[in-house]
């Protein structure tokens, strides 16, 4: 029971951390916007089936129609790279496959989902399944192996998304790949200007789909501290602390 509750963190966060209050698109325009995110879909999980370069450019695309903003600051990782990211919304997954070439790590539960989990499967996502603690072991030899072959893999410790201010810690097991791998550590900081992109609490992705689509202007920040690079031996304990603490507040702000 230790271990169950160990491997599903849970977050305190629910609809209070949502304020409200932000400007939103005129109804038209949103109904655009959720139009052609379901072409984008359907053409990226064609695309997918046939060329599992697909992701990347699915993922642009989602950003597009939904009228996002993203923008990026500090250093490209090089390949290769483990990137550890605060979890606040769905939208961080999509942000960071946009920006980056990266093999993502997902709940196990994705891996059944129709279509979308044959796509992600052929993008080369890294399923973890926290319900079964005796396959953390495999789970990092994975990002290992993936990290030694040049490929980035992003990763968000925090096992579930938070609102920002009530960030929950970084949990160390897959630092311990980085550390096998001998492969740098990029903490990246996710935050928005509004509130209303937090998918937490008893939200469900399709509500938040939709009050993202009914968002002007919002723009998603991501930060990239200098990398970490373990030596052989480290503790990743201590390393996804220094990760963690790299990231300043994380989260989201509030535009002024």
């Amino acid at each position: 029971m230790r271990a169950a509750t160990f491997w599903q963190p849970a977050s305190a966060c629910g609809d209070r951390c949502r304020a409200g209050g932000s400007r939103r698109t005129a109804t038209m325009t949103s109904l655009t916007r959720m139009t052609a995110l379901a072409g984008v879909l359907l053409l990226g999980l064609l695309a997918a089936v046939l060329h599992s370069g697909a992701l990347r450019v699915m993922a642009r695309a989602i950003i597009a129609v939904l009228g996002v903003k993203v923008v990026w600051r500090g250093p490209a990782p090089r390949p290769g790279s483990l990137l550890v990211a605060n979890h606040v919304s769905w939208l961080d997954v999509v942000a960071l496959a946009a920006v980056t070439p990266v093999r993502l790590v997902a709940k196990h539960d994705v891996r059944a989902w129709p279509a979308l989990g044959g796509a992600a499967r052929r993008a080369g996502t890294i399923f973890i399944d926290r319900t079964r603690p005796s396959t953390l072991p495999g789970t990092v030899r994975e990002v290992a192996a993936a990290l030694r072959a040049g490929r980035s893999v992003a990763v968000f410790p925090e096992g579930t998304t938070f609102c920002g201010p009530e960030s929950g810690r970084f949990r160390p097991a897959l630092f311990q790949a980085a550390i096998d791998a001998g492969a740098p550590v990029v903490p990246v900081s996710v935050s928005y200007d509004s509130t209303e992109a937090c998918f937490v609490g008893e939200d469900t992705l399709g509500a938040s789909v939709v009050r993202v689509a009914r968002i002007r202007g919002l723009t998603l920040t991501l930060v990239a501290a200098p990398a970490l690079r373990p030596d052989t031996g480290a503790d990743r304990r201590v390393l996804a602390r220094a990760a963690q603490s790299s990231l300043g507040c994380g989260g989201y702000h509030l535009a002024a």
